[in-house]
């Protein structure tokens, strides 16, 4: 039995009536179940659909009005047709009794078979076309529900597309915010300088004026040079192409080499910075980007350590070596925690005002740790300053780049 065929039941407990019954409703696309006992047509009802039964009145145990009123008191076969078959004359007045069990038609024998062929082609064909509008229901639905996924996911999209517009268009006017201040600082120093020029006053550009002016413009380009640099790396992480190159690097002098160059940096905020670096500790990983993670941590450390000393460790670890920035500043709360690697996330002041910057550097630290093979973290209590920990593997995986 399968759903492409219309199952008739023919229940008779004379097996050659069975026979002559098959033989005059056998067709093609049909499959003809035949029992002798009305408790076995009860099973097979019960297991299988069917489109027509044809019950024999008179059968010994389970008779047929007795089957008929079982299969209209059961959800799942209370809607077969059911035809009645007897030898019986009609002065017994079955046929009422049948049609009261909910029996669709009553015959008697000897049968008409051109009657009963016609009859069955009318309940086969009733089956299958309630088979064809339920398989039709059930594609209309099934596409329904395709459909509503199918819409779900493009109000996701939808959604992510708005978000990814106002996040690009925040970043466009972060950015601009960012290259403006050392941009107009440039142009008022020029005009500064213009202004002097043109009031012949030369004399002022002497080499303590001049170094004071290389020094500002400096300072200037560099902060320019840094916000370029991260939109470059975001854009390279992005597409996959930012990869790393490495050679044998001896960290401990790397992290002597960024805490002297931040050293000005760290007095123009109020701070210093300590290096705890006895030992010396060499690895395979791209000098570049680990110093770029460095000067990240340290950057973040004197912006947000209020003024405070802040310090780097560096400690061996089993497979690796460890490398620790506190500070002593205001700290992160749990909730920005899980944000603070993210792209364009920003502390916030106790004012709600962000930093400077365009909410880039741990986003990028990130990635390039974990390029190496190593891993990064944060822990922190506000108002009692932050620990961002580094773990290095002795060499990053092979192949290593940034996904």
């Amino acid at each position: 039995m399968n759903d492409h065929t219309a199952n008739i039941l023919i229940v008779d407990d004379l097996p050659e009536n069975l026979l002559a019954l098959n033989a005059l409703i056998r067709e093609d696309g049909r499959n003809i179940v035949h029992a002798s006992r009305g408790e076995d047509a009860l099973d097979l009802l019960l297991e299988h659909e069917f489109a027509l039964a044809i019950l024999d009145v008179q059968m010994p145990g389970m008779n047929g009005f007795e089957l008929a009123e079982l299969m209209r008191g059961t959800e799942k076969t209370r809607h077969i047709p059911i035809v009645f078959v007897t030898a019986a004359g009609k002065e017994s007045n079955y046929a009422f009794k049948g049609y009261e069990t909910g029996a669709v038609d009553f015959l008697y024998k000897p049968l008409d078979m051109e009657a009963v062929k016609s009859k069955v082609n009318v309940f086969v064909e009733l089956h299958d076309q309630r088979s064809e509008t339920r398989r039709q229901v059930q594609a209309l639905e099934q596409s329904r529900q395709e459909q509503e996924v199918l819409l779900q996911k493009l109000q996701a999209t939808q959604r992510e597309l708005q978000e990814a517009i106002c996040m690009r268009d925040d970043f466009m006017s972060m950015v601009a915010h960012e290259l403006r201040t050392p941009l107009n600082t440039l142009f008022l120093d020029a005009q500064l300088r213009k202004m002097q020029l043109d009031r012949g006053r030369e004399d002022i550009f002497d080499a303590t004026y001049l170094q004071a002016m290389v020094a500002r413009d400096k300072r200037q380009i560099e902060a320019m040079m840094r916000l370029i640099d991260d939109m470059m790396d975001v854009a390279r992480i992005h597409s996959n192409r930012l990869s790393i190159r490495t050679g044998e690097v001896e960290l401990s002098a790397l992290l002597a080499r960024v805490v002297g160059t931040l050293s000005h940096q760290a007095a123009a905020a109020g701070s210093s910075i300590t290096l705890h670096a006895s030992e010396l500790f060499t690895g395979l990983w791209d000098e570049f980007r680990i110093e770029q993670v460095v000067i990240n941590l340290l950057t973040n450390a004197l912006r947000y350590g209020n003024g405070k000393p802040v310090d780097v460790r560096m400690t061996a670890v089993p497979d690796g070596v460890q490398i620790d920035v506190r500070d002593q500043g205001r700290g992160i709360s749990e909730e920005d925690q899980q944000r603070v690697f993210g792209q364009f996330e920003r502390a916030a002041t106790d004012q709600g005002d962000a930093t400077g910057g365009l909410g880039l550097g741990l986003y990028i630290t990130r990635q390039l740790v974990e390029a190496h093979g190593g891993t990064i973290r944060v822990e922190s209590k506000l108002g009692e300053g932050s620990v961002f920990t580094v773990w290095l593997p002795l060499q990053p995986p092979a192949n290593a780049t940034v996904a």
